[in-house]
């Protein structure tokens, strides 16, 4: 039997002991009891008087005036934030709900691409047909394919600093520029002939073009651009003039190839030292003769001052060219501006002949072994094909096209020559009837200045392409980098930008019966969802050759973020 005693430690000791305790701890003495159990385990036991001060202590925490208004307070506080967050988290959920439709889409597109575009590329085997795509509502399904990418964010960046302006310190020289190759190759050659001699702090004197390449066009710079623009919007970067002056005119001058994507260093210190020794260099080649990256800022904007604003084509080019733009648009509707360079010299040159006759493949062959300075004579053309780096046919372009959404009736401008082959462009215009050309859209007195002048009626071409509500190339060469990267300049105008490697899959796949055309279809929309022109940042790459041009894709350079 447990028996419990509960005692006085005073009680139980000798009263005299206490007379030397101090009151204050004889109260705690008293105060103190203890609990005794059989085994003479002794425990605290608390005391009454605890639980009665703990009870004293929630009636004077509640006692109005004391510390009510401290807790009311920080109630309120609390109350207050979770207000606000709650507030944040439904604008948040409302600003989601009305996103605009084509942001939506961009959105969700580019994760479908990023995700699809990796099952596309294992290997030969294409095997995109195991994702399955999510039902939308239908006004979410697609975006519409006249929609240009979001340019909000940016702007052009091209303006010059004060220390950039040109001091009037004397020159260290005359350049003389031989431009090489079509109008676009040209165009660009003298855009980094501009740059180059703001490195030098030489003279530029106008540039002469090539009379000798595949078009034989006589048409010197001053029948292509307003030169007098061109000489007045630069005389704040570099000195331009029309002709050498009598006291150079008797030196005989430098014959000098730059190498090609040269930093800035080789032309101050290399080619400086050679035009401080000679007066006078003539550069006999003008393309890609400056590296794409790792040049300055302030040559950066300049070579783009100089591309997209200094080099204005004749009020002549122009006036034609609205003329027709005029006419493409006289119903309101929309237009694409398609460089289809399936032409002669490029397929020749690049060993391509899918789709065509052996008669018209040995045409080619026969043309590339009699130009010298084209390189490669053997070459696989359907491995050519297979790496994407041929030109699309006209039947793979109506085909890529329908599969994009584009309906028959769409207008197609073709900014290109004569499309090559017996049928030419009969397999795009079964699917697109309204094709159109210089040809077939201006009028024969329209026409006759530009008779027998390729590079001009290239120049016709580049403005209506530049100006039109999207752009498609079927090949990366001159025409298509300078279009793209001047339409991005403009503020990203819609580009679609073919993914051949791919789409030459696709497409072979489909003309085999192992998928659809509403699988083929499906796949090429998420495919090329991302490949609309946009701001995507130009990276530098581990071969300069194979990086992507600076004309192509002027950002970052000339385009800024705001």
């Amino acid at each position: 039997m447990l028996t419990i005693s509960v005692t006085s430690i005073a009680a139980t000791e000798d009263p005299s002991s206490t007379a030397d305790v101090s009151p204050r701890i004889l109260r705690l003495m008293t105060r103190r009891r203890v609990i005794e159990s059989i085994d003479g385990n002794v425990l605290p036991m608390r005391n009454a008087m605890l639980f009665r001060r703990k009870g004293q202590f929630w009636l004077d925490i509640l006692r109005p005036g004391r510390y009510m208004c401290v807790l009311m307070f920080w109630g309120l506080m609390t109350l207050l934030f979770m207000t606000l967050l709650a507030k944040f988290a439904l604008l948040n959920t409302l600003h989601d709900l009305n996103l605009d439709r084509s942001e939506f889409i961009t959105a969700r597109s580019v994760e479908i691409s990023i995700r699809t575009n990796k099952l596309i590329t294992e290997g030969d085997n294409i095997i995109i047909s195991e994702y399955k795509e999510t039902p939308l509502p239908l006004k979410l399904t697609l975006p519409d394919i006249w929609t240009k990418p979001n340019a909000d964010l940016y702007y052009k960046c091209v303006q010059r600093s004060s220390k950039d302006i040109i001091s009037g310190e004397p020159t260290n020289g005359y350049i003389l520029v031989h431009s090489n190759g079509g109008l676009n190759q040209m165009k660009i050659g003298i855009s980094d002939m501009v740059a180059i001699a703001k490195v030098m702090n030489a003279t530029l004197v106008l540039p002469s073009l090539d009379h000798n390449s595949f078009w034989t066009d006589p048409s010197d710079f001053k029948d292509i651009f307003d030169w007098k623009h061109f000489v007045e919007y630069l005389e704040e970067d570099i000195s331009v003039v029309d002709h050498l002056p009598p006291a150079y005119a008797s030196i005989k001058p430098l014959q000098r190839a730059p190498v090609s994507y040269s930093k800035a260093s080789y032309y101050s210190n290399q080619m400086s030292s050679l035009m401080k020794k000679h007066k006078v260099i003539n550069f006999t080649h003008t393309d890609s003769r400056l590296a794409n990256n790792g040049l300055p800022n302030p040559i950066q904007r300049l070579r783009c001052r100089a591309m997209y604003e200094a080099l204005k084509f004749t009020d002549e080019i122009l006036e034609l060219a609205d003329k027709l733009i005029t006419r493409l648009r006289d119903d309101d509707k929309p237009f694409i501006a398609l460089h289809l360079r399936y032409e002669k010299d490029m397929l020749a040159f690049t060993g391509c002949s899918h789709n065509l006759s052996k008669a018209e493949d040995e045409e080619l062959r026969q043309l590339r072994r009699s130009v010298r300075h084209w390189k490669e004579k053997h070459i696989n053309g359907e491995e050519r094909r297979r790496q994407g780096v041929c030109p699309m046919t006209p039947r793979e372009v109506a085909v890529f096209l329908e599969a994009i959404g584009f309906p028959s009736d769409t207008k197609i401008y073709i900014v290109a020559g004569n499309i090559y082959g017996q049928d030419g462009v009969k397999a795009l215009q079964d699917k697109y009837p309204n094709i159109y050309t210089h040809s077939n859209l201006a009028t024969e007195d329209e026409l006759s200045p530009f008779n027998n002048r390729q590079n001009k009626l290239a120049a016709v071409d580049y403005t209506v392409a530049l100006e039109s509500d999207v752009f498609v190339f079927t090949y990366d060469g001159n025409m298509a980098k300078a279009v793209q990267g001047h339409r991005k300049y403009e503020g990203f105008r819609k580009t679609i930008i073919p993914d051949k490697k791919n789409f030459v899959k696709l497409i072979d796949r489909m003309d085999k019966g192992l998928i659809s055309w509403e699988e083929f279809s499906m796949k090429v929309k998420i495919l090329h969802a991302n490949r609309t022109g946009g701001a995507v940042l130009r990276k530098p790459g581990k071969v300069v050759k194979s990086e992507e041009s600076f004309y192509a894709n002027p950002y970052p350079g000339c385009i800024c973020e705001k």
